[in-house]
């Protein structure tokens, strides 16, 4: 299985329409995997707790913020996910001249997760997954097996104002800050000359390593990574045509733009095959603090076969059940050493609906159609609900606790269509 990888975007005035940023990421993953949509609320903790990642455990901060995940079912860490101060973060998988093979230790997917449990701003999470990547290093099997499929990560980081894209390489870091416009990333490094925060011994190891002379201008993405630009296949491509689709509609980028870009399958963005797209994240975000964000996320894979449903963050949020995964707590193979020795169900309920409708929709054209269809009238109308929201801020709070599981519903609903 030749490992391809995710798509992220993000996009800011003067790129977006109306005071808005819009991100959003393709989770491409193997394609048995199922991925889930989680809630998790704020949380305080004691002295000296600690927290139990995918590999290893760390020490707990005093407060966790409220966020909601896309995750392979399999880990505690995220793909993709927001916190309720309106931080939206993706990662991707890189390669580069330094080694990615290691000791167990965060994946880059746990470092998704701390940075949004732990950061009200992107510029802070920039900081807390720096540092945690410092202290800890990242490393481990990035797949629910055996074949020690690892690598380093890079990852896109928004809020209210701004857009941040940090990248890695062992526990060497350079990170850009974006402040308008739109940025894609796709498995490469693309952080060339602009640095705006650095690893205090990032030069000083290249220079070490024979990888940069010292005096010649310093580009991360020359230096850090192969001759060859990308160990993937097409991730050049696919970072090109992400481009040219954001191009198209600069200005004008709305979530449904971004959710087109997404289901592009002519540029493999929507990925098909071994490794395919399986969840994908949307997200709008006004950059009036008053107005709430809409994260939009499939929990389902494929999205040109899925719908993309509203999440807001509001008090008293329900946990999202039916998009949760079953739980194996310490008899969990991925918790027992040596591991990955067997693979339990991890399906959650709407992945199981989904994949009976996807057969549908795959063997009979004409009521396949139809549901395909109703899929996209339902989507059209929660974003003309979900408007309501972002321009007037949310009225009636309570009305939202169940949003995204009443969404599901009314998925559902359209499913059983003849």
């Amino acid at each position: 299985m030749r490992p391809s990888s995710c798509d992220t975007f993000v996009a800011l005035p003067p790129s977006t329409e109306g005071q808005r940023i819009i991100f959003g990421k393709n989770s491409d993953r193997p394609c048995d995997e199922v991925q889930e949509v989680v809630y998790f609320p704020a949380t305080d903790y004691a002295a000296g707790e600690k927290v139990e990642c995918t590999y290893i455990e760390i020490e707990q901060v005093a407060h966790t913020y409220a966020v909601v995940l896309s995750r392979p079912a399999w880990l505690w860490g995220a793909e993709m996910g927001a916190n309720e101060h309106q931080v939206c973060i993706g990662n991707e998988a890189v390669w580069g001249r330094q080694s990615a093979d290691g000791e167990e230790a965060l994946l880059g997917m746990d470092l998704v997760r701390l940075g949004l449990e732990r950061a009200d701003t992107a510029e802070n999470a920039v900081t807390v997954i720096t540092e945690l990547l410092e202290k800890y290093g990242q490393g481990g099997s990035c797949m629910e097996d055996e074949s020690s499929f690892t690598y380093h990560n890079s990852f896109l980081i928004s809020d209210r104002k701004e857009a941040w894209l940090l990248e890695t390489s062992g526990k060497y870091w350079a990170a850009e800050r974006v402040e308008g416009g739109y940025r894609n990333i796709s498995n490469q490094y693309g952080i060339t000359i602009k640095i705006d925060k650095e690893h205090p011994e990032m030069r000083a190891y290249a220079q070490s390593k024979g990888w940069w002379d010292g005096k010649s201008e310093f580009n991360f993405a020359t230096v850090y990574s192969f001759m060859t630009t990308a160990r993937i296949e097409a991730s050049g491509s696919r970072y090109c045509e992400g481009k040219k689709l954001l191009e198209k509609s600069n200005g004008h980028i709305t979530a449904e733009t971004m959710m087109d870009i997404l289901r592009d399958k002519d540029s493999g963005i929507n990925m098909e095959g071994m490794f395919m797209t399986t969840g994908s994240m949307v997200s709008v975000i006004p950059t009036d603090p008053d107005l709430p964000g809409v994260h939009y996320f499939t929990a389902t894979p494929d999205p040109e076969r899925s719908v993309f449903k509203p999440f807001i963050f509001v008090k008293n949020l329900h946990l999202l059940k039916e998009t949760s995964s079953p739980s194996y707590g310490l008899d969990d193979p991925v918790k027992k050493k040596p591991r990955f020795q067997s693979k339990p169900d991890r399906k959650h309920e709407l992945f199981v609906k989904h994949e009976l409708v996807a057969a549908i929709i795959e063997s009979h054209k004409d009521r396949g159609r139809k549901i395909t269809e109703g899929m996209r009238q339902l989507e059209k109308e929660m974003i003309k609900e979900m408007e309501e929201h972002l321009l007037h801020g949310v009225e009636s709070p309570d009305f939202l606790v169940n949003l995204f599981s009443s969404s599901i519903q009314r998925e559902l609903s359209v499913y059983s269509q003849k």
